[in-house]
């Protein structure tokens, strides 16, 4: 595989990521919304859709970290090579 298919194979995985996670926020603004509204017409006691919001929050960083963390970089071609060098040597 060539490095410009690598490079587009990537694009391509993290514009994915991107668009599920937007997909899974919106998910989740919607459940939240939910959850207040049913603690709302319950009586509005103790405000316990803070443990769902934790809950989902938690899924949401970890979503936002792969779709906008830092890039994962393989090894380069020269470490590749350096290690396979290392292997030559051995027989």
């Amino acid at each position: 595989m060539t490095d410009e298919n690598k490079a587009r194979k990537a694009a391509e995985a993290r514009l994915g990521a991107q668009a599920g996670f937007k997909k899974m926020f919106g998910g989740f603004i919607i459940l939240w919304v939910v959850m207040v509204a049913i603690w709302a017409l319950s009586g509005a006691g103790y405000f316990w859709p803070v443990w769902v919001f934790l809950g989902t929050g938690i899924a949401l960083l970890y979503g936002a970290w792969a779709a906008y963390g830092p890039r994962e970089s393989g090894p380069s071609e020269a470490e590749i090579e350096a290690e396979t060098k290392k292997f030559e040597g051995q027989d």
